[in-house]
């Protein structure tokens, strides 16, 4: 029934309906540690097959770096067949995730209420804007539209700049992450139910210390120049002779160690930069003391000089560079698949466990895997434990 194996998640079933982004992630997270992920989509696809304007053979580049170790089954959920063979997919299953709007989840019979007469230990995890009850269940959401509600664009881009979107689909992705942890948080507690994960909460929660600032003394976040910490100073974006470049000062002892890395000893006697408050209340004159610095050299050779020294810094990089970068090789980042229409690269499974590697297969071709997972949910109908 399930794959075995000694992965984290080998033997564990999850069925994925879901579409674009939040609920696919999820998904490929599942199945890279190794459990079996049979992905839903209807007769003629998810719209996630058309998105990016490329492909290796017949997998669309959008679609491919959300659906790897995936199978793949198609349903028409509206039909009573289409809703016969999902239970009986269900009855088979640990969990069930979809990230369609809470009036589709209910229609299509996605919650724990609709499958739990299958399968009363399964667990389904909706993803959506708002959750799955109450009065803005039904409000259409998009990362675009989440960050600007919770207050991720009001903190990027300058001070007097327009808000700015955080470069990639954070909420999306963030989404993605909590359902994968609630899902399986709720299978190891052994009881079925459902699991309700909301895109404007998880960026919320994510709001963290600067919440608590609000909420407890009143301090509203507000954005600074070169996207700088409110506390820690320096902790910023700087500009080099040439490029870009980021440092992260956190406490006393890692000042010190950056301004004698920096040649500037005398910064640590400076009753104005000494210290974490002092550097706080003086922010100005520090951030200037070490722009003027940083603008001596480069910021390749600014990251030659002080990352061997312990000093937390980093040159601004590209994607493109990020992904050819030593750390992304020896990490072993990047994923490779054979296909028929040549090899398939993306971003590997960051979760690393010793003892055992991920194992990568190409996404399924729509309808893939009908025959072989939609002939055995007719069997498991068949036994006295339903497939368990």
């Amino acid at each position: 029934m399930t794959e075995k194996g000694d992965a984290p998640l080998a033997g564990y079933r999850i069925l994925e309906v879901s579409h674009f982004l939040a609920g696919p992630y999820c998904g490929l997270l599942l199945g890279d540690l190794g459990a079996e992920v049979i992905k839903i989509e209807p007769e003629g696809g998810e719209v996630a097959r058309t998105v990016s304007p490329h492909s290796v053979g017949p997998h669309n580049l959008y679609f491919a770096s959300l659906t790897r170790n995936k199978k793949g089954v198609t349903l028409n959920l509206a039909s009573p067949e289409g809703q016969e063979r999902l239970g009986r997919l269900a009855a088979s299953a640990h969990g069930l995730l979809t990230n369609l709007r809470p009036s589709a989840i209910k229609k299509l019979g996605l919650t724990y209420e609709a499958l739990r007469k299958w399968n009363d230990k399964l667990v389904c995890v909706s993803l959506t804007g708002y959750g799955l009850e109450g009065p803005h269940a039904e409000k259409p959401a998009f990362d675009y539209a989440i960050q600007a509600q919770g207050g991720a664009m009001a903190l990027t881009g300058e001070p007097g700049s327009p808000p700015t979107r955080v470069g990639y689909s954070v909420v999306d992705n963030t989404t993605g992450m909590m359902a994968a942890l609630g899902l399986v948080a709720k299978i190891l507690s052994g009881k079925g139910g459902q699991v309700d994960v909301a895109m404007h909460d998880v960026l919320l929660s994510q709001m963290n210390f600067m919440a608590a600032g609000w909420l407890n003394a009143g301090e509203e976040p507000r954005r600074l120049p070169m996207g700088a910490h409110p506390y820690f100073v320096p902790a910023q974006l700087f500009e080099t002779r040439e490029g870009h470049l980021v440092i992260f000062i956190t406490h006393d002892a890692s000042w010190r160690q950056f301004a004698e890395a920096a040649g500037r000893p005398d910064w640590c006697a400076d009753p104005a930069f000494a210290t974490m408050a002092a550097r706080l209340e003086n922010r100005e004159r520090v951030i200037a003391a070490v722009a003027a610095l940083f603008r001596e050299d480069s910021a390749v050779n600014w990251v030659r000089r002080l990352a061997p020294r312990g000093v937390v810094i980093s040159d601004v990089r590209t994607l493109p560079e990020a992904l050819d970068s030593e750390v992304t090789r020896d990490r072993e980042m990047v994923a490779s698949m054979e296909t028929p229409g040549g090899t398939l690269r993306g971003v590997g499974n960051p979760i690393k466990v010793p003892g055992w590697k991920t194992a990568y297969r190409p996404p399924p071709l729509l309808g893939e895997h009908n025959e072989a997972l939609l002939g055995e949910a007719n069997e498991a109908l068949l036994r006295p434990d339903k497939g368990k």
